[in-house]
Order: C-alpha cells, then sequence, then structure tokens
C-alpha cells in the first residue's frame, strides 16, 4: 500500500503551497477527515440502529465521534499555528 505522500502527491502539494508545510499537511488531514465522515455518514444511513431507530448503530455513532473530535483538534491546531506565525 502506498503512502498517503505519495497516493495524494499533488493534492498535497496543493495544499502546502496555500498554507505552508504544517498548515497544510493537517489541512490534507482534515479533507481526508471529511470524506471518512461523508462515507461513514452514508453507510449510517443503511445501518440504523435497532435500540434507537433513526439513528446509525452504535459502532458508527463512536465512529462518527472519533472522527469529529479529531477534526476539531486538527482544525485547532491549524488556528494555533497561525496564531503564532503572525508577527507580533
Amino acid at each position: 500500500m502506498a503512502s498517503v505522500y505519495q497516493e495524494r502527491a499533488d493534492e498535497l502539494e496543493k495544499f502546502e503551497f496555500q498554507y505552508g508545510v504544517e498548515r497544510g499537511r493537517l489541512a490534507m488531514a482534515q479533507d481526508l477527515l471529511t470524506d471518512a465522515l461523508s462515507l461513514v455518514g452514508q453507510h449510517g444511513v443503511y445501518c440504523q440502529s435497532v435500540r434507537q431507530p433513526g439513528k446509525p448503530a452504535m459502532d458508527l455513532q463512536i465512529i462518527l465521534k472519533l472522527l469529529n473530535d479529531t477534526k476539531e483538534l486538527v482544525t485547532d491546531v491549524m488556528e494555533e499555528i497561525k496564531k503564532n506565525q503572525r508577527p507580533a
């Protein structure tokens, strides 16, 4: 299996050019998290909880929570890096 750096080299290069290396890689991670959230969300439509009708199965709810938490952390780190790069 190829590395993300190989598989998504062009996309990563654009992010790194736009935001710098650190923030660019975090932006790319955020995009990948968004894609994963979308796929899990779509799967949740078909894989409903027995105990909570209308909600995704419990394992999918946990995965969605973890992905959303991770995305929030990545966003916060990007903001901190941006704040710290500003001239004083």
